[in-house]
Parts: structure tokens; sequence; C-alpha cells
């Protein structure tokens, strides 16, 4: 078979398959990865939030991943809320930039824990701003794309409810902030207590 073919075949997989939980275990034990992306105040001084984010590059393609366990983080009651701990600005989950993430050309977003005590239809978004607050609205940040508009409450599996790719047009840019925010008005306020989400993209490098 010829390598293109393999390549394809394995980056197909990679876009439709779980990543290994073994893979997470080891880069929640501090082992074995490099932080390329750092997360906002407003996620970070969250004392129950786990933030992790790691990168692999194999020839021309690096695969970036961020791992979130939203533990902690406020959700509001109102559509496009960002997440973030309560009253804080600077609720981003990092930068996406060519000169670390690469040209990013796919991506998706897994649910590996349900979202508890909060709306359980989260969002993924970008801005350019890195200062947008906790329940401020996403829409209104300068530089807005909606990555991944879910529509539907997230379930831990192998289903198109818990494994979601990115459309190529809604991929973030070079200098694009990542946030979570609300995807279902009319949810009551509340702290996460559960909630655990794997965010990948692939990149060429530069």
């Amino acid at each position: 078979m010829a390598l293109t073919q393999v390549a394809k075949q394995a980056l197909e997989s990679a876009l439709t398959e779980p990543s290994a939980y073994t893979e997470i275990k080891a880069i929640l034990e501090g082992t074995d990865h490099t932080s390329p992306l750092t997360a906002g105040t407003g996620i970070t001084n969250s004392t129950d939030t786990v933030y992790k984010s790691w990168k692999e590059q194999n020839g021309g393609v690096i695969h970036t991943s961020i791992f979130i366990d939203i533990h902690g983080l406020q959700a509001e009651g109102s559509l496009n809320d960002v997440l973030g701990k309560d009253g804080e600005a600077n609720c981003h989950l990092g930068q996406i930039t060519t000169a670390v993430t690469g040209t990013i050309f796919a991506g998706k977003m897994s649910c590996l824990e349900v979202p508890g005590n909060v709306d359980q239809d989260i969002d993924l978004s970008a801005s350019t701003d890195a200062t947008v607050a906790e329940s401020a609205d996403i829409t209104a940040a300068a530089g807005f794309d909606k990555i991944l508009d879910t529509d539907f409450d997230w379930t831990a599996d192998n289903t198109t409810t818990g494994v979601k790719k990115f459309a190529p047009a809604d991929l973030p840019g070079n200098g694009d902030y990542l946030y979570l925010s609300v995807g279902e008005g009319g949810t009551s306020d509340g702290a996460a207590n559960a909630g655990q989400f794997l965010i990948e993209f692939w990149g060429t490098a530069s």
C-alpha cells in the first residue's frame, strides 16, 4: 500500500476513533509531553479545574491536544455565555498559532465525561480577544467564530453526540483563542461538578 494511502487511513481513523485513554493518563500524570498551549487565568485560577495541553509532530503534521476537566467552572444560563471561573476574565483555553500548532486542517472534540450541574450542550468558539470573561456573550467578542455548534447534549461514548469533527470552514486560524460556551439558553446558573473534554487539532508545520 502506498505511504500516502496509509497516512490518509491513519488520519481518518484518528478523526473517528476516541484517543487512547492511556495517552491521556500519561499526560495527566505529567509524563512524556510538552505544553504548547496555555489557558487564561479564568481557567487556571479555578482550583477544581484540570487543564493540560500537549503536542506531537510526525513529519510535517503537528497533533495538538487539550484536555479540560470543567469541574468548578461557572456556566450561566444564557446561550453563548462563556464558561470560566466565576466573575473572572481571560477564560480562554489557549491560542492557536502557526508557529506552535501549524496551520490547522482538521480537528475534533470528544466528551470523556458528561457535564454535571450545568447545561450539557457546550460549544467551542474562537475569538481574537484573550480577555473574554466568564458569562460574557462570546458572539460579541472580537473576531468571533463558532468552531463547533453542538446543538445536542454531550454523551461520553463513540457516537455522533460523543465525538464531533469540526467542519473545515469553522477551524481556528492563526491568533485565535479558544473558548467553551453555553450551547442552549434557558438553563440554570451553576458551577460544573463533572465534565471532561478532549479537543484535538491537526496542523501542517510551518
